[in-house]
């Protein structure tokens, strides 16, 4: 009967709770009036307004119609699933959501000022909208990334809006939507993170800046106060009352260092102290966006996976939540910056050949065409090596070259000794590198977009670890045949592109990097954009 009858006391008691809860917010939304005799006839005009309601959500409308337009949120028997839904969105905020959207308030007022049978069926529209939005916004992110970023060409796991309906109606409410958030480690690790960050910015911040262009251990005086209450209020030192740079201090700066990836030598040099003053409200921003780039990766990662953070400059193995190797990468350069996506290393070529994108031969087309680049074979449709001679290169562009430019296998292959390959439509893989250098800088963002790995032999060895009792030997029994070998692994390994300025240990210790790539600019803009609020 809904709001006509015996359940209206209900209906206002559940809203009268709700309002309580939001602490006694909108007043006006106990004025559910009482039934009349008018209104008890008027169901029809529930399930009117309500197919009305929902007729531009295909998914909602055939949920209503296959249930007979059940009511889900405004009987009586309702008011635990309402009261879930107004304690999750009047929580939305702590998420970095964006509250507007959802218009607690106004569902509230709505809910409030009902009067008739359609004031319920529109009433009860609205809060299944609200409830899918905010569904999709927790479970899978906000924005829409792809369509902001290019490179950013992951698949969001959008939960299907009959099932969420479904799954609701047959579950314990309370759980269920808070179920609906990521529940990775991660995620729960970053949400506390944005808690004690705002109030710690309520509270004034980490205190003031530390005026000095360099500091060093056995400084004294009030710059070295400052860094000393600047190091405390972030939890890298105790309280302690010590105004001098000692070995105490010195420590709690290389924490902090290998916190923000500079050179953990205890010296607070000019990149140390740029860090250090950092405001929170900042830090602050980029744990907002890595909550919404966690909500992107809400799917089974894998016991085993294998974790390219592109800001980072690391690839790592991780078992169940713990790093059990890693090692230093080169990634895509800004101008061929490397995507953001997941897939499944399938197999890894020992004594690779490289067959260049077509997207770089222009970078060889001089030599090629001049009879340089003799380390490069010239490949026809069907593999078979065509003696340069025979191609009129005047005839071609290397827009139009129609064959494929391949080096062979050997010391000074570009893609070393080994690549690992998770076959994709970006041609993006793992790989060995002639090319050792770069690894010594502190920022390594050189590639065309493929991510160069410091030491490959030992990343194949833990990847061989799990199907050969002797990984090493396997390995260089087949490197020394100096043939391009392909060897499956047998329990293919999730691997996950991601690009994360901040991110926690699995201690909670919270990590920052550079945004290289300026992408998680565009991305809080477009989050505050779509009404996300970020601490002042």
């Amino acid at each position: 009967m809904g709001i006509a009858g015996r359940n209206t006391p209900g209906l206002r008691a559940a809203l009268i709770a709700m309002t309580l809860g939001m602490g006694g917010v909108l007043p006006g939304v106990l004025a559910v009036v009482a039934p009349t005799p008018a209104m008890a006839q008027q169901f029809p005009a529930f399930r009117q307004a309500l197919a009305e309601g929902v007729a531009e959500n295909r998914a909602l409308a055939a949920f209503y119609r296959e249930n007979g337009y059940q009511a889900v949120w405004t009987r009586a028997e309702d008011a635990a699933r309402r009261t879930a839904l107004v304690s999750a969105l009047s929580r939305a905020g702590e998420h970095g959501l964006p509250v507007a959207r959802y218009d607690l308030p106004g569902l509230l007022g709505a809910f409030g000022a009902v009067e008739t049978e359609r004031d319920r069926g529109l009433v009860e529209a609205r809060a299944s909208m609200t409830f899918l939005q905010y569904a999709r916004d927790i479970h899978s992110g906000v924005l829409e990334p792809h369509e902001l970023i290019a490179d950013i060409v992951r698949e969001l796991p959008r939960p299907d809006p009959t099932q969420l309906m479904n799954d609701l109606i047959s579950s314990e409410p309370v759980s269920f939507i808070r179920n609906l958030a990521p529940s990775s480690p991660e995620y729960a690790r970053l949400f506390r993170a944005k808690l004690e960050l705002e109030q710690t910015i309520a509270n004034g911040g980490w205190g003031p800046q530390v005026q000095a262009g360099s500091l060093r251990p056995g400084d004294t005086g009030a710059s070295v106060v400052q860094l000393r209450n600047r190091l405390i209020a972030m939890g890298f030192l105790p309280r302690v009352a010590t105004a001098s740079y000692d070995g105490q201090m010195q420590r709690a700066v290389q924490d902090f260092q290998e916190s923000v990836a500079i050179e953990a030598d205890g010296i607070a040099g000019s990149a140390t102290i740029d860090a250090i003053n950092t405001a929170p409200q900042e830090r602050l921003r980029s744990i907002t966006v890595a909550l919404e780039r966690e909500r992107w990766l809400n799917i089974p990662r894998g016991d085993r996976h294998i974790w390219v953070n592109l800001t980072d400059f690391v690839v790592r193995i991780v078992d169940f939540d713990q790093v059990t190797f890693e090692t230093r990468s080169v990634i895509g350069a800004r101008a061929n910056q490397t995507p953001e996506f997941s897939d499944q290393m399938e197999y890894m070529d020992i004594n690779p050949t490289w067959t260049l994108p077509r997207s770089i031969i222009g970078e060889y087309w001089a030599a090629l065409s001049s009879g340089g680049a003799n380390h490069l074979n010239l490949l026809d449709g069907s593999g078979r090596v065509v003696p340069r001679e025979y191609i009129d290169f005047a005839a071609y562009t290397p827009a139009n070259f129609p064959f494929d430019v391949q080096q062979p296998p050997g010391p000074g292959n570009a893609l070393g000794e080994v690549k690992f390959m998770f076959p994709n439509a970006y041609a993006i893989y793992l790989h060995d590198t002639p090319s050792r250098s770069l690894f010594g800088n502190r920022v390594r963002a050189y590639s065309h977009g493929c991510v160069r790995l410091a030491d490959p032999r030992d990343f194949a060895y833990a990847l061989l670890a799990r199907q050969e009792t002797d990984p090493v030997t396997y390995y260089h029994a087949i490197q020394r045949t100096g043939r391009l070998t392909r060897v499956p692994l047998l329990e293919p390994v999730p691997v996950h592109l991601v690009y994360r300025t901040a991110y926690t240990s699995v201690t909670g210790q919270m990590n920052y990097r550079a945004d290289i790539y300026g992408r998680d600019a565009r991305l809080y803009d477009a989050l505050v954009s779509a009404g996300v609020e970020v601490g002042a």
